[in-house]
């Protein structure tokens, strides 16, 4: 349980999220992340990162109850500096990620897959944003890297989600495959990039980054100072109580 890795043949690391029941990352899990997908870049012999999880599904963001249970906001704080950490790992990593999603993918899930350079997703894949229902802000710059400008606004303030042969037609998905073969799909098309010379991929890599004209990561700390005002005024441990006693809207 927690954040692990694993080296497949052929210079594939596959780094796996498993925070049962339903993937909602804690804090400390976050920077687990952040450096796992760093030191699999790190590493030489990587050649490509596979990300991926057990269980229901992909991610369900942070752990709300974590934050819940925080008598101050230390817990909101390591929050947005571990969805940071993490996103900023995907993004920065010294090799092309692999986001493989499977059942949800919500919050945070979304902060990851924004950064990976590819997304490959099961036909079961729904990703949203629900932020708004929770007193927070953030991911929108990530949700912005796979929607369109206007339909990443929709979906955002309506906190709907939107389903993987959807998201496949706007770009944001690269290829949508039925539930019981997205390890297999993700890991060949991982193997196929880890063949070519590892150094023209690492500059690749870096090039791309290079010319990318959104700083996703200033984007995003800009979002965040938002949560923080939201959780300053009362709004977001309001919200944030509704979903936990399921009166949620």
């Amino acid at each position: 349980m927690g954040i692990s890795s694993s080296h497949t043949e052929g210079g594939v690391t596959v780094v796996t999220l498993d925070f049962p029941p339903v993937n909602a990352v804690p804090s400390g899990g976050w920077f687990a992340l952040a450096d796992a997908v760093r030191d699999a870049g790190d590493d030489p012999a990587t050649h490509v990162v596979v990300l991926r999880a057990q269980g229901r599904g992909f991610c369900a963001g942070v752990d709300i109850k974590e934050i819940q249970r925080s008598e101050d906001r230390q817990a909101v704080l390591a929050v947005n500096r571990g969805c940071a950490a993490a996103f900023g790992a995907v993004y920065d990593c010294a090799v092309p990620v692999i986001a493989a999603v499977h059942g949800f993918c919500l919050g945070g899930g979304i902060g990851l897959v924004g950064n990976a350079d590819v997304v490959v997703a099961s036909d079961d894949a729904t990703f949203g944003l629900p932020e708004v229902d929770r007193g927070a802000l953030g991911a929108a710059t990530h949700l912005s890297r796979l929607v369109p400008q206007h339909l990443m606004r929709a979906l955002y303030y309506t906190a709907r989600s939107i389903g993987a042969a959807e998201l496949h037609h706007h770009g944001g998905v690269y290829q949508v495959v039925p539930r019981e073969e997205l390890d297999a799909a993700a890991l060949a098309l991982a193997r196929e990039i880890a063949r070519k010379d590892t150094r023209v991929i690492r500059r690749a890599k870096e090039a791309i980054n290079g010319i990318d004209a959104q700083p996703v990561r200033r984007d995003y700390r800009f979002e965040q100072g938002f949560t923080y005002e939201l959780d300053l005024t009362g709004a977001a441990d309001e919200a944030r109580r509704a979903f936990l006693d399921g009166k949620a809207r």
